[in-house]
């Protein structure tokens, strides 16, 4: 087996993509190191997919949440009953998300902001972190976490699949948040997202795959998967001028202290 010891960070392996070979996707993350993996949901109805594949894989962890893109599945209240008889049911649970704001995609800024809020304050009442997606919405974003932060209310968590700048990194890092990059840092012209990658702490960075989307520099094009999390650690090595083992160890340290990973 790999000596690399590696936490894929959010994937999505439920998805159709994968029905046919998983077990095979499976034998080819634990030859890469892949140690454990953290299944993010975006919306509730796909708890029971998720929590039989973490029956079926012991080395997987996973969210519950609601993306700003699937609005249309909030039912406010009942989510979030959901959300709660999820966590209670499983200690598998360990996160809420993915969650957050998509101006890239969806203007309805109100709205997504109306999903997102109930779902930081449950994360904080069960002291889960936060799994965030935040795409062309910092501005935003950091507006609400200023407001829960007055409050003494505001979730731990990670921004997922990182792609602002450098600046807007330093903001979410002063809330405390860690910040998790994906094959997009392998991507020739992901200027911005090099530099976070340099400039993050050391004891403040994830990897992740964002699997099956986002296939890393040399498959980009291809349906990804948690293996592919070893080219994320490779190329933020070569960014940081460390070693891979470093790169490897610094970032499971960092899942498994914000998730409670195996």
């Amino acid at each position: 087996m790999n000596s690399l010891s590696l936490i894929d960070s959010h994937c999505h392996i439920n998805c159709d993509d994968f029905k046919d070979d998983l077990d095979e996707v499976a034998t080819r993350w634990r030859a890469a190191g892949v140690r454990s993996l953290l299944h993010a949901c975006v919306e509730p109805s796909e708890i029971p997919s998720i929590r039989s594949l973490a029956d079926r894989f012991p080395e997987m962890r996973y969210a519950v949440g609601l993306h700003p893109l699937d609005t249309k599945h909030w039912e406010g209240d009942k989510t979030i009953e959901v959300f709660k008889q999820a966590v209670s049911d499983d200690p598998r649970v360990v996160a809420i998300g993915e969650l957050g704001l998509d101006l890239f995609r969806d203007s309805n800024l109100d709205k997504q902001i109306s999903v997102l809020v109930p779902q930081l304050e449950l994360a904080y009442e069960l002291d889960l972190p936060v799994i965030v997606h935040c795409r062309e919405a910092a501005v935003e974003m950091l507006k609400v976490f200023r407001k829960l932060k007055k409050l003494d209310q505001l979730p731990r968590g990670v921004m997922h699949c990182w792609g602002g700048s450098p600046s807007e990194m330093k903001d979410f890092l002063g809330f405390g948040f860690y910040i998790s990059f994906s094959g997009t840092v392998t991507f020739p012209k992901a200027q911005d997202i090099h530099q976070c990658a340099i400039e993050v702490p050391d004891d403040r960075f994830l990897i992740e795959t964002d699997c099956p989307f986002l296939s890393p520099v040399p498959y980009r094009g291809k349906r990804n998967e948690p293996a592919n999390v070893e080219k994320v650690a490779a190329r933020i090595a070569e960014l940081r001028c460390q070693d891979l083992n470093s790169v490897a160890f610094s970032s499971t340290e960092n899942a498994r202290r914000l998730f409670d990973l195996p």
